[in-house]
């Protein structure tokens, strides 16, 4: 379990009981330690079930988490960037933060409709003239 709260923006703040840590086995360079030592982090956090988080964020979260997150709505970020256990720590927790903090951002203002320009539409209509001389140039030649 992960002691310390994760402190994401000055409105969200996930408590470390919140946090699951697992040690694994890590591949990669590192020589001998990396067959004895677990450097490997996986970070396991209840997005759906946490009381840490508003619903707008639950959704996003979940969206942009895709394969990371279960059925049951547990994220799962794997860390195994470093040869040190708590390096690979930090980057799994700094990991979770850009999510959420990806998910809290607010919605894009919506797109206004414009009108096409009378220029462009002129552009556009001489456009399609000229492909319309080219496609009929490849017809069979008529009897004139």
């Amino acid at each position: 379990m992960a002691s310390n709260p994760l402190y994401i923006n000055s409105r969200i703040t996930i408590a470390g009981w919140e946090l699951t840590e697992q040690f694994v086995l890590a591949g990669g360079p590192g020589g001998q330690n990396v067959n004895k030592v677990s450097t490997a982090v996986q970070l396991f956090f209840d997005v759906l079930n946490s009381p840490s988080l508003p619903d707008r964020v639950k959704d996003n979260s979940a969206r942009i988490a895709g394969r990371r997150m279960s059925k049951d709505g547990v994220l799962m970020i794997e860390a195994n960037r470093f040869r040190s256990q708590e390096r690979n720590r930090e980057d799994a927790r700094e990991r979770l933060k850009e999510l959420i903090l990806k998910a809290a951002e607010p919605p894009p203002p919506p797109r206004k409709t414009t009108k096409p320009t009378r220029g462009s539409v002129e552009r556009r209509l001489k456009e399609k003239a000229g492909r319309s001389d080219v496609k009929k140039m490849r017809g069979k030649p008529s009897g004139d």
